[in-house]
Formats: structure tokens, C-alpha cells, sequence
């Protein structure tokens, strides 16, 4: 595939800070992703022909500057005629000159690198939240938010500093080779030993480097695996008092990983002051051959002061560009991972929009579906879910219960069949105008970082404080919210850690029943509360259930006794249905769910 990551190449070395050098990823096709990055710079013309102005003003007024500053010592020095005030003046102009333009550099930088980064980011969170269910159950949810933040930032940081400094590093070292050329090319040459010990000097250590950060890196993930191993589970450790020998796996890891980073700062750190050694030995070669060229009038004084200056100049570049190519290629393989996200297929939002009527008949003819195709989950799955009926679905662990709801969801498509709501395909229904019919209460409740009243609403934003507060009575919850020290308006943090799992359970009941759904969906609802909430809830739901679909997925098989019908599915097919009272005196299947649990084991 296109949008993948080289696996087979050996790792460019980026920045890190200053000059140490981490690995870098490669990206698989580079010129597709130039031109793709390309599009959203060409909405940004004005900032981006503003930072090539200040940039090649600035490179051009400290490339001129040392040309005064050798006019002026060639002048003390009675080497040439000339106003000395007015070539300082110049000089302190030029200087000043390039400072203002670097300012300005970094402002249009900035801006540009904010704008590009706000068209990637509104692009992907828009891009994310109308992907399918099924890319965001086989995508790891962590990789995702690495890309929108990780990758996009590092895009960030590459159009504010490595571009700018990538096309002022060519013009400076086009610019300054030229001019070092024309004063004096024998003394250009001599100057180029010192940059090609850099490279030499740079190949070798960075070999090292890269050695050592990768097993760096590796101990890393191992040390950081370890701990989360640890802490996660630390009340088993603790049970087994296994805390001796988990201290000891840590030390261990810890102290292979301390020797590896020893190794690595140790090389990367070397880089600065070899890199500064090596512009030494440059600063005594010219200042050296200079004053033997000096004193036979090939070049003046003020010649060798520019030199000096002008080799700084070009061998700094030399070595950020180095750096800035391995981060230019970290930033184009982050833009890789950002548009693989962006080509994925959205979902299809196209078709019928749902006929209204209050009596609501679901019917699953012949339907098959796998999460694998060569693995089907469901298999010739017929089943009629009569208006206003409360219908429950068990069976073991991977029966394909939870699969029956994500269907009618559209969630995923099915692969053969139809699933019918009254004489309407859901195929054929918007997935908008399906779930705005449909409510649903997960096991795993999930709320939102807002008032209590703001995610009672998600639901239904025009719901009143009455629809509300009546939805809150039935669920059971309105008095633990009257309790709360600013009731509805209380805000939960962290998406509800502020409140047990039980009443967080009761808010997303309530919040389905503000909802005023077509099908009411229940898969495990009442798993996370007591007895006694769990018994008043059921009643609760028998009045709003009433007049709607129900469909109720169980595994404590006392919760669905009053069900109007039981389906019991076993490996993707239905294996019998009936009443809780038909079902026992079958003595099937149901019986031995039901007996199994009467006997205290789980299902």
C-alpha cells in the first residue's frame, strides 16, 4: 500500500536537542506526499512568499556584512581608502538588518505553521468522527490520537523551523561559497578541509548513535511495559507478595536501560564539542594560511577577518541542514500517517430518510455477517421483533448478540440478507436518520467531561428541563442528582470519575430515555448497580418500554424473565426462543444457561 512506512531502510537520524540525534521514519512515497502537503501551502501564498522575502533578506545582508567589516579593517589598517564611519554605519545597518528579518522570518513562520496545522487538524477530527465503527474497532485508538496530535505536531514544528532554516541554509551556503571564491579561492579550498572532517566526523558518531538510541528505545518500551504491568495489576502483586520480585524485573530492566542511555548521551553529546573542535582547527587554518597569503599581497587583512566570519557561516548551515533532513523526513512520514487516515472511506451518509410511524416491526431475514468474511459471526439469521415488544437476546460469550445490535445500528453492513424496519431496508435508511430513532445503553457507559444536564441532552439537544427531570425519575437517578452539591449542573470530570460506575449507569439510562426512541436498545444496562436500583430500574423500563421495540441483551438471565420473548443464540444461529416459563420446560439449551446460574456459576 502507498500509505505504509518504510520498513527495510535504515533510520535517518533527526534532531533532538541540539546537537544529539534520534532515530527518524521514513515515509514510502515521497513525492506523493510533497505534492498532497503542497495543496495546503498553496492557500497560504501571502505568508509563505512573506518568509521567503525575510529569509533571502536576511541571507543576503549577512552574507554583505562581513564584506563591510573587511572594508573597515582594511581601512584602519591603511590598506584601503575609504570613510571608515560610513562603511561602520553600513555594516551596523546590515547587521541590524538581518536581525529585523529574522524577526520577521519567524513571525510569518509561525503563522504559517499555525494555519497549515489548523487545516490538517480541522481535516482529520473531521475526518475521525464520520469514520465507520468498524475502523475504529480493528485501528488502535492510541495510534489514532498519535496521529492527530503527535504527527500533526511534528508537521508543526517543521514548517515553523526547518523549512525557514532549510532555505536560508542553501542561500547562505550558495551565497557564502560564491563570495569566498571570489576574494581569495585558494583560501576557499583550504577552508573546505574543516567542513569535509564535519561530514566524516558526523558519518562515524551518527553510526553509533543510531546503534545505541535503538536499543535505548527498545529498553524503554520494556521498562515502561513492565511498570504499567505492575501498576495495573498491583493488587495481584501484592496478593501473591510477589513485590520482591517485580522491584528486582524493574531494576533489572532499569539498569540495562541506564547503561544504553549512558552510551547514547555519551555519543550524541560528543557531537557539539567535536563539531566546535573541527571549526577550531578551520578558524587556524585560514587565520594561518591567511597570514601567509597576507604577507606575500595576495589578500589584505580585513580578507582573513572576513574569512573567519564567512567559515563559521557556511559550515553552520552545513550541519543544521544534516539535522533538519532527518527531521523534514520524520515531518513527511507524520503527513503520510495523517493522510492515510484522510483517504479512509467515511461513512456513507447517503439514502432514505426513516418513514415515522409509532408501531415499529424488526425483522432479520436470512441474514449473514462476519467480522472476517471467511469467519461468519451470524449464520442465516431470521428473527421478527414485533411492535412494541420487549425481545432478549442470551447466550454464551461470542454467540453473536452484541453483532445483532450492531447491524440494526448500522455499525457494520451485513454481507447477505436484509434487515427490515417495517417495509423500509435498513440499507436503504440514512445512518442520521436511523439513530436519531434509535437509542442504546452500553455496558460500558460513557459520558462526557460537561454538566450532568449536558449529557442528559446529548441525546436530544432540545429536550426541556421537564422532559429531563421526568426521564432522570424513571432511571432512578433524579434524586442522586438532587443530592449532588450543584445537582444538574453539576460537572463531571474526567468523563464521570467524580461518581461511582453505578450512577454513572443510571445517567446513561436516563440519557436514552430522553432520547424518546422508536428501539430501545439494552445490552447489559444494569450490569454496574445493586440489587435493589437494578430491581427499581426494571420497573422503570417496563413504563418506558412500553409502546416502543425493545431489544435487551443479558447475561443474568433474572433481568429478562418478563421479556415478551427470549432468544437464545448459539455460535451465530438461533437454537430456540419462547418465553422465560416455555424455555425451562423445554429443558434445552435456556435450562441450562438458567441452571448454570441458579447454581452460582457464571455463563
Amino acid at each position: 500500500m502507498r500509505n505504509e512506512t518504510k520498513r527495510n531502510q535504515p533510520p535517518v537520524l533527526g534532531p533532538n536537542r541540539g546537537n544529539r540525534f534520534v532515530e527518524t521514519e521514513y515515509a514510502k512515497d515521497i513525492s506523493w506526499t510533497l505534492k498532497r502537503i503542497g495543496s495546503y501551502f498553496a492557500k497560504e501564498k501571502k505568508l509563505i512568499f512573506g518568509m521567503l522575502a525575510a529569509v533571502l533578506g536576511g541571507t543576503l545582508c549577512g552574507i554583505y556584512a562581513p564584506i563591510l567589516q573587511s572594508n573597515a579593517v582594511d581601512i584602519i589598517a591603511g590598506q584601503r581608502n575609504g570613510d571608515l564611519k560610513t562603511t561602520l554605519a553600513l555594516m551596523l545597518a546590515a547587521y541590524l538588518f538581518v536581525s529585523l528579518l529574522r524577526l520577521a522570518q519567524g513571525v510569518f513562520s509561525a503563522r504559517l505553521s499555525l494555519r497549515i496545522v489548523k487545516q490538517f487538524r480541522e481535516e482529520l477530527f473531521g475526518k475521525v468522527i464520520d469514520l465507520p465503527i468498524k475502523y475504529t474497532d480493528t485501528h488502535s485508538h492510541g495510534d489514532v490520537m498519535s496521529r492527530m496530535t503527535n504527527d500533526v505536531e511534528n508537521i508543526s514544528v517543521t514548517v515553523s523551523q526547518a523549512l525557514p532554516s532549510l532555505f536560508s541554509g542553501v542561500l547562505t551556503i550558495i551565497g557564502t561559497a560564491a563570495i569566498m571564491l571570489w576574494l581569495c579561492w585558494q583560501l576557499a579550498l583550504l577552508s573546505c578541509a574543516s567542513i569535509l572532517l564535519t561530514v566524516i566526523a558526523t558519518r562515524l558518531l551518527s553510526n553509533y548513535v543510531r546503534k545505541y538510541s535503538k536499543e535505548r528505545q527498545t529498553l524503554l518500551g520494556s521498562m515502561n511495559g513492565t511498570v504499567e504491568e505492575i501498576v495495573n495489576g498491583y493488587r495481584t502483586v501484592v496478593a501473591y507478595n510477589e513485590q520482591e520480585h517485580s522491584s528486582e524485573r524493574f531494576c533489572t530492566v532499569s539498569d540495562k536501560l541506564t547503561k544504553a542511555g549512558i552510551r547514547t548521551e555519551v555519543c550524541s553529546g560528543i557531537m557539539g564539542p567535536l563539531m566546535n573542535c573541527i571549526g577550531n582547527i578551520g578558524f587556524v587554518v585560514i587565520a594561518a594560511f591567511g597570514g601567509y597569503f597576507a604577507i606575500h599581497g595576495l589578500i589584505s587583512v580585513g580578507v582573513i577577518s572576513a574569512f573567519i566570519v564567512y567559515a563559521k557561516q557556511f559550515s553552520r548551515p552545513i550541519n543544521e541542514i544534516a539535522q533538519i533532513y532527518g527531521q523534514l523526513q520524520s515531518a513527511i512520514a507524520g503527513a503520510e500517517r495523517v493522510f492515510q487516515v484522510l483517504d479512509e472511506t467515511s461513512e456513507d451518509l447517503y439514502g432514505l430518510v426513516w418513514e415515522d410511524d409509532e408501531n415499529v416491526t424488526v425483522r432479520f431475514e436470512d441474514v449473514q455477517f462476519g467480522y472476517n468474511k471467511d469467519k461468519p459471526v451470524l449464520k442465516d439469521f431470521n428473527l421478527t421483533i414485533p411492535a412494541g415488544k420487549k425481545v432478549a437476546l442470551v447466550g454464551s460469550t461470542g454467540s453473536g448478540k452484541s453483532t445483532v445490535v450492531n447491524l440494526l445500528m448500522r455499525y457494520y453492513d451485513i454481507d447477505k440478507g436484509a434487515i427490515w424496519i417495517n417495509d423500509q431496508n435498513v440499507e436503504e435508511i440514512t445512518r442520521d436518520s436511523l439513530r436519531k430513532h434509535v437509542a442504546i445503553v452500553l455496558q460500558d457507559t460513557v459520558l462526557f467531561s460537561d454538566t450532568i444536564r449536558r449529557n442528559l441532552q446529548y441525546a436530544n439537544e432540545t429536550a426541556t428541563e421537564a422532559e429531563i427531570k421526568k426521564a432522570a425519575a424513571m432511571s432512578r437517578c433524579h434524586e442522586m442528582i438532587e443530592l449532588l452539591p450543584q445537582g444538574y449542573d453539576t460537572l463531571l470530570t474526567g468523563a464521570g470519575e467524580n461518581i461511582s460506575q453505578g450512577q454513572r449507569q443510571l445517567l446513561a439510562i436516563a440519557r436514552a430515555f430522553v432520547a424518546n426512541p422508536r428501539i430501545l436498545i439494552l445490552d447489559e444496562a444494569t450490569s454496574n448497580v445493586d440489587t435493589r436500583t437494578e430491581k427499581a430500574i426494571q420497573d422503570a423500563m417496563q413504563q418506558v418500554m412500553k409502546g416502543r421495540t425493545s431489544i435487551v441483551i443479558a447475561h443474568r438471565l433474572s433481568t429478562i424473565r418478563d421479556a415478551d420473548l427470549i432468544v437464545v443464540l448459539d455460535q451465530g444461529r438461533i437454537v430456540e426462543q419462547g418465553s422465560h416459563e416455555e424455555l425451562l420446560v423445554r429443558r434445552q439449551k435456556y435450562y441450562e444457561l438458567y441452571m448454570t446460574q441458579y447454581a452460582g456459576f457464571a455463563t
